[in-house]
């Protein structure tokens, strides 16, 4: 059974940068694709990036694109998500999950997902 373990959450700045970083262990296919997703208070679990385990082909949603950044480090199976130019929207908690296959970055397709770790932005 996959589990994922997320880290690099904590308080920020407006205009701050966090990295966060996503270890998998117990894959059973190398076809998968892992993604980013947060959850304010109130609000419904939404994705922030995607990416896949073959190609590395990434999607983002519009609100961070041009300020954050997903990688994947295949030799330490962990997927990092970098967050630059924080705003106090981006404050959630952020989730890593995993989808064996090719989908979309859509929640309700992931059945592997992490603990979670919050992030706060404020000043």
């Amino acid at each position: 059974q996959v589990q994922l373990v997320e880290s690099g959450g904590g308080l920020v700045q407006p205009g701050g940068s966090l990295r966060l970083s996503c270890a998998a262990s117990g894959f059973i296919s190398a076809v998968y694709v892992i993604g980013w997703f947060r959850q304010a208070p109130g609000k419904e679990r939404e994705g922030v990036s995607c990416i896949s385990s073959t190609v590395g082909s990434t999607y983002y949603t519009d609100s961070v694109k041009g300020r954050f950044t997903i990688s994947r480090d295949n030799a330490k199976n962990t997927v990092y998500l970098q967050m630059n130019s924080l705003k106090p929207e981006d404050t959630a908690v952020y989730y890593c999950a995993l989808q064996y296959g090719i989908g979309l970055c859509k929640a309700s397709l992931f059945r592997s997902w992490g603990q979670g770790t919050q992030v706060t932005v404020s000043s």
